[in-house]
């Protein structure tokens, strides 16, 4: 036999909490993206066995660190369990976050499980699958040292399979741990290498040694968008793998840009910015959906855009109707240079004016102090409305500019 099917998956960080969450998912989302490193994971065992894949091989961070409890090392053991059912080999090497230095507790895995050596690069041979595979985990958590260097050449006559958790020269955004360059990769000549800690699926080598990142299972803040998953991986002897890239995730993150462009008024911009959460949350196939929305472009409604509270609760508003939870929403609109509605020299002039309006301005305190003398002591009295806080005072004439703003650009009112 030369030809095997593995599946590939890495950085499953089970149990990880999903960040930047707080005060506004519903209760049921809320549920589902607390168990969504669970699902996806009882998703990649269901999709190996489905997929009739000879073996699992799995590049590091299982783990998000050590467990608080045992419930998290038993619940993979049932997921190995299962693939052993089906007969299923399960190839494992640590990475820095499940680094043998950190994952202090333990439970004992099937006998399908090898978990790769952390001291030096080992080889383990199955001959009934035709199968090489080659690896090291971390014994600890920041590993400098190139490991790919050691790696032991290709076993002649079998399918060779390298796992790596390492930051691959170009993974910027990702700590350098285990380093190495695409061409350390090709030495040992293995038919495909299975690489982990780089949480963008991408491939390294396109042969005639392949090398790829499977990219995490679990997308788990807003800067980790887009479908994540598995490899499915057919190999064969002396030939360039073929990777096949298949979604797991249970809940999807996106970063969503509208161009303001074309729209000039605040209600026209919102309704483009339903459409666009409508059309993700098509394109995420029924999976809970969170989006950062930014409004980029040229429009006579941006300044009324700016005013960000305001813009946040609208989106917020359409993303419920959309069924899209909306995690921020920013405004990068600019105003347009010119145009027949008001004259922009009037605009630039407020918004000069509009400086003299900051922090401890003489204008400012002699237009509040009326206010202060008379109603000061109510306002401060269980009141936000402290006139005495710069703070407010700058809230309140950044409204008022906002809405003079959109008056003047867009005829409405905010």
């Amino acid at each position: 036999m030369t030809g095997v099917r593995i599946v590939h998956a890495a950085d499953i960080h089970l149990d990880s909490p999903l960040r930047g969450l707080n005060g506004f998912v519903k209760e049921d989302v809320a549920h589902q993206l607390r168990h969504a490193s669970r699902q996806a994971l009882k998703n990649l065992a269901r999709l190996t066995v489905d997929e009739k894949a000879a073996a699992l091989v799995l590049a590091g961070d299982i783990y998000d660190g050590d467990w608080p409890d045992y419930a998290t090392g038993r619940f993979f053991a049932e997921q190995m369990d299962f693939l052993n059912e089906h007969g299923v080999r399960v190839f494992m090497a640590a990475g820095n976050h499940d680094a043998a230095s950190v994952v202090t507790k333990a439970v004992r895995l099937p006998d399908n499980v090898t978990v790769l050596d952390v001291d030096k690069a080992e080889t383990v041979i199955d001959e009934d699958l035709g199968l090489a595979v080659h690896g090291q985990g971390f014994a600890t958590r920041a590993v400098t040292k190139n490991l790919a260097l050691a790696y032991p050449d290709r076993v002649h006559g079998l399918v060779n399979v390298g796992i790596l958790h390492t930051a691959v020269s170009g993974a910027e955004g990702h700590d350098t741990y285990a380093p190495c360059t695409p061409s350390d990769l090709l030495k040992p000549r293995y038919e495909y290498f299975a690489l982990g800690h780089v949480h963008q699926r991408r491939v390294v080598n396109d042969g005639p040694w392949v090398a790829a990142f499977s990219g995490n299972l679990q997308g788990r803040h807003a800067n980790e968008t887009g479908p994540k998953g598995a490899l499915v991986v057919d190999l064969d002897r002396d030939e360039p793998a073929v990777p096949r890239f298949v979604a797991l995730d249970v809940a999807r993150w996106e970063r969503i840009e509208v161009d303001a462009s074309g729209h000039g008024t605040f209600d026209e911009v919102l309704d483009a910015v339903e459409t666009s959460l409508a059309d993700a949350r098509v394109a995420a196939q029924g999976r809970p959906l969170v989006a950062r929305v930014t409004v980029i472009g040229t429009s006579r409604a941006a300044g009324a855009l700016s005013d960000r509270e305001r813009l946040v609760e609208e989106v917020r508003a359409s993303g419920v109707r959309s069924g899209v939870t909306v995690e921020k929403a920013a405004s990068h609109a600019r105003m347009p240079q010119t145009g027949d509605h008001v004259d922009d020299r009037l605009i630039e002039a407020v918004l000069r004016r509009a400086e003299d309006l900051g922090h401890g301005s003489p204008l400012v305190d002699r237009l509040t102090a009326p206010l202060k003398r008379d109603f000061g002591r109510v306002l401060r009295k269980d009141s936000p409305l402290d006139l005495n806080d710069p703070a407010v005072l700058e809230r309140i004439t950044a409204a008022a500019l906002h809405g003079l703003v959109a008056k003047l650009t867009t005829g409405e009112d905010r």
